[in-house]
């Protein structure tokens, strides 16, 4: 029974460490790198009060170091994920009614154990499991995590807070309810701080979770587990499988008591899950929320007046780092000829200076891309691009997994506009440039909006304002999150909410109150004090 009206410390941004050479901070954290490198761990599935190890496991492995074992997970069968159904089903009842402020003291709990004293294991995890350079690994899984379970808090309380008016002698509430089941989550490989705040921001608004993190992040999942348990999640809250997606999700979507989806992954699986909540809708005790964050092919459109050396940086932070393996990597750029041999020039010479290799030297910008299969395809797009007429790769192109998967920061030129890497997601260290006449500036806009289906960031590099105001306006529905002489990359939680429409996602913002309120299925409630004892109206006389 809570006896006041309580207010929970503002959310402010984590400060992001420089771990520059020699810090305290480097040296902490290439420590624990070393030591969970040369330690084995298993990954049960965490289920209810139980950790189970099943009869099946698979290895985990750094990508740029792919012989290498850091340990194994185990694979649920049907019957476990029908346990964790069940599990999250008897935890719903007491904790979908749970005091508001103590939901919100374990997750600002668990922002203050990753903020000190899993800070440098959770980031170790992340370079071992993601191959994510230091910087990488601090801004998000560190800092990015923080903040995700840091804001939802103040949001959830200033949803509360939103109620109606009330008239002479009637109070008027607004309760914000849980949904009525529980929510799957399904998280992707490319962030820990996606991965943890998918489930736990259901789980924040009184909700049950079942979670289902990438085959590729369990490695550094299991922090997150493990830093849920320390701050006090209850049993059942929020219950972890891995293993064939496919029996998992439908297993999941099957079940009339499945209640919504906070997803976020490839264009392809999200539009594959909605087909089949489709196909279950008469077997839902309720319409299942449906959320999700998908792919992108995310541009920077330069004008004349762009400043050479800030589009350059914004070409190879945008694009290059964590390997382009971000929804929101810069994979195709539109750059006028007045400033393009300028732009060339000093794009490849500030290519020449990028180190690549192990995230366990700290010099390294450019690390190897997740899996095999990444590097297959994106090996394909390259071969393919260096025989193709109308493309020419001037930057990188070489590649080896013979060690781990390693892909040098790739540039192609095209000469068509609608060369094939122009139009489809890549998902890797390659971007690809068309050269456009500035006269034709207007023509470029087009290019931009209409030659991707996917519409999640872009940037634009421009100092003219009337250009950057047209530009705006003519781009307005290409991208949900838009950088004006700034990198497509980078959003952070509290200032730039992140998603986009179209073929990216359903646009529903994570790390702002427009996500939480996805979770919550409102109730009013009137109370009259006194209460009318018959029908008649004045007007009847």
């Amino acid at each position: 029974m809570s006896n006041g009206f309580f207010n929970v410390p503002k959310a402010t941004n984590e400060p992001i460490k420089s771990y520059k050479p020699g810090s305290h901070e480097v040296t902490e954290l290439i420590a624990e790198y070393k030591k969970q490198y040369n330690q084995t761990i298993e990954v049960p599935l965490c289920i209810g009060s139980q950790s189970i190890k099943t009869s099946k496991k698979a290895p985990m492995s750094p990508p740029h170091d792919h012989k290498h074992i850091l340990g194994h997970y185990y694979l649920a069968e049907k019957s476990q994920v029908d346990l964790a159904i069940n599990e999250a089903l008897s935890a719903h009842p007491r904790w979908s009614r749970m005091d508001w402020k103590d939901r919100a003291a374990i997750f600002l709990k668990a922002a203050e154990l990753i903020a000190g004293p899993y800070r440098a294991k959770i980031n170790a995890a992340t370079m071992l499991a993601q191959s994510k350079t230091v910087h990488q690994a601090e801004i998000d899984a560190a800092c990015e995590l923080i903040d995700f379970l840091r804001f939802n808090v103040e949001y959830m309380t200033q949803i509360y807070s939103q109620q109606p008016n009330s008239g002479d002698g009637v109070w008027n509430r607004l309760e914000y309810r849980p949904l009525e089941g529980f929510v799957y989550a399904i998280t992707p490989f490319n962030f820990t701080a996606i991965a943890g705040n998918l489930p736990s921001s259901a789980a924040l608004m009184g909700n049950v979770v079942v979670w289902k993190p990438s085959d590729s992040q369990v490695y550094s999942a299991k922090v997150i587990i493990d830093v849920f348990k320390e701050a006090g999640l209850p049993d059942g809250v929020i219950n972890v499988v891995f293993g064939d997606p496919v029996m998992i999700t439908d297993t999941i979507l099957a079940h009339p008591q499945f209640a919504g989806i906070h997803y976020t992954g490839s264009t392809q699986v999200f539009k594959s899950l909605w087909a089949k909540i489709g196909a279950n809708i008469h077997n839902y005790k309720s319409y299942p929320r449906i959320v999700g964050e998908t792919g992108g092919k995310d541009f920077i459109l330069a004008h004349p007046t762009a400043q050479v050396q800030e589009l350059v940086t914004g070409i190879i932070r945008g694009a290059f780092e964590f390997q382009g393996q971000k929804c929101s990597a810069a994979s195709r750029a539109y750059i006028p000829k007045s400033i393009w041999p300028k732009t060339k020039d000093l794009l490849l010479s500030e290519l020449k200076t990028i180190k690549m290799g192990s995230p366990e030297d700290p010099s390294n910008f450019v690390t190897a891309v997740i899996h095999e299969n990444s590097f297959n395809k994106l090996v394909k797009y390259i071969d393919a691009a260096k025989k193709d007429a109308d493309a020419e790769v001037i930057a990188g192109g070489n590649y080896d997994k013979s060690v781990g998967y390693f892909i040098e920061p790739t540039v192609i030129v095209a000469k068509d506009a609608k060369y094939v890497t122009l139009c489809e997601e890549l998902f890797g260290p390659i971007i690809t440039i068309f050269v456009y006449e500035d006269a034709d500036w207007e023509k470029a806009i087009e290019l931009v909006n209409t030659t991707s289906g996917y519409a999640l960031t872009g940037a634009l590099f421009c100092n003219d304002r009337y250009a950057t105001a047209e530009a705006l306006d003519k781009l307005r529905d290409a991208a949900g999150n838009f950088y004006v002489n700034d990198k497509p990359t980078g959003a952070v939680v509290g200032q730039q909410p992140f998603g986009g429409a179209r073929a990216s996602g359903t646009n529903d913002k994570a790390g702002s109150v427009l996500n939480l309120l996805r979770w919550v299925s409102p109730r009013t409630v009137k109370e009259v004090f006194v209460t009318p004892r018959s029908y008649r109206y004045p007007f009847l006389g």
